[in-house]
């Protein structure tokens, strides 16, 4: 259990329902299960997937203290206090995996017992992925060729400005007496402009082409504070949207900065300014590995995978030398404490 990859750790206690009290240690999220491990023995006393959670709800314990309940399918129902960073951070994400889980394996909810997976049946989702990966490689080169194709177009349409302006210049400055000045120059009608502006407002659309669109969990400044919402991936920028589909912010493909992968399923986006501050994002979702080659095919060198995620980078390309530490480290052996709390790198004691 030790090797599983951990995307979330939070500090916390579970209220053990038969000695009446609560047990300090860590909650862990893993892409497919919940777990406690408690700080005295380092042992598991909760370990259950996330497909069989049947409702997670904020609760108050003796109606004071905030809590998070989770209730499985066999009506157990688990209580995590003392949550930190917040209560608020631990719902939201965990409730993400949980769904996307569910949308992903609609058949995981309605029983455990499914039979093993074959490898004939591994090699075809690999088969699958490998396809969506191909195809998404190439709407994005389609629309990169149209955007080519319009900056084509609107450099000769510059050469044709510049010969009528020197066409016309060299008329201004011939003498009037001269009998060879006058030149006879094409102008270009209404009509071709039109038919002009009418080819190029494809390319137009095209520039806005949504190549992939995930759910994330957004952090942004107060890292406490999430909210649920959407990434959107343009061939011209990113776009970040609230659950209700509000634009929160609009990244030009120029205006991003860094991108940093932390692990598979965290990214961090920045856009730097002078003078004030600068805007910055923490996004983290159980597709993100679906968006992440993504990101490196259009910000090769704007991206940066840290430690945890080197491995996640493609053959043949660099990654920046500075080193980075994930926000949210994936070792419970070691995470003592969250950089949503304000407490540093997760592999530190809080």
């Amino acid at each position: 259990m030790s090797r599983d990859i951990y995307v979330h750790t939070w500090p916390c206690s579970y209220y053990l329902e038969l000695e009446k009290r609560w047990v300090p240690g860590k909650l862990l999220l893993t892409s497919c299960s919940v777990r406690f491990m408690t700080n005295k023995t380092g042992g598991f006393l909760v370990d259950f997937p996330l497909a069989d959670i049947v409702e997670i709800k904020k609760e108050a314990s003796h109606f004071i203290f905030g809590a998070v309940t989770i209730l499985e399918k066999d009506r157990v129902k688990h209580w995590f206090g003392s949550l930190q960073p917040s209560r608020n951070v631990v719902f939201h994400v965990i409730e993400h995996f949980w769904r996307e889980v569910l949308l992903s394996q609609p058949g995981a909810a309605g029983g455990a017992s499914s039979s093993p997976v074959t490898k004939g049946e591994q090699l075809t989702g690999l088969m699958a992925c490998s396809q969506k990966r191909l195809e998404d490689a190439a709407r994005v080169l389609h629309f990169q060729g149209e955007q080519l194709d319009s900056i084509a177009s609107g450099l000769d349409r510059m050469a044709s400005d510049l010969d009528v302006a020197d066409r016309l210049l060299t008329e201004l400055e011939s003498p009037s007496w001269w009998p060879f000045s006058f030149k006879f120059w094409k102008m270009p009608s209404d009509t071709e402009l039109r038919e002009g502006s009418s080819m190029a407002s494809p390319k137009a659309l095209g520039k806005e082409g949504i190549v992939i669109r995930i759910p994330v969990v957004i952090s942004q400044r107060t890292e406490s504070h999430v909210k649920a919402g959407r990434l959107t991936i343009l061939v011209s920028g990113l776009e970040v949207h609230d659950s209700n589909s509000s634009l929160i912010h609009r990244f030009e493909r120029e205006d991003v900065d860094d991108i940093k992968v932390h692990t598979r399923y965290e990214v961090s986006i920045r856009q730097r300014f002078i003078g004030k501050p600068d805007i910055a994002f923490h996004l983290i979702s159980a597709r993100m590995p679906e968006a992440i080659p993504i990101l490196e095919m259009q910000f090769s060198k704007k991206i940066e995978f840290l430690e945890d995620a080197v491995m996640l980078r493609s053959p043949g390309t660099s990654s920046p030398a500075e080193k980075g530490h994930s926000l949210w480290q994936a070792d419970p052996g070691e995470a003592e404490g969250s950089r949503l709390g304000g407490q540093g790198r997760a592999g530190e004691t809080g």
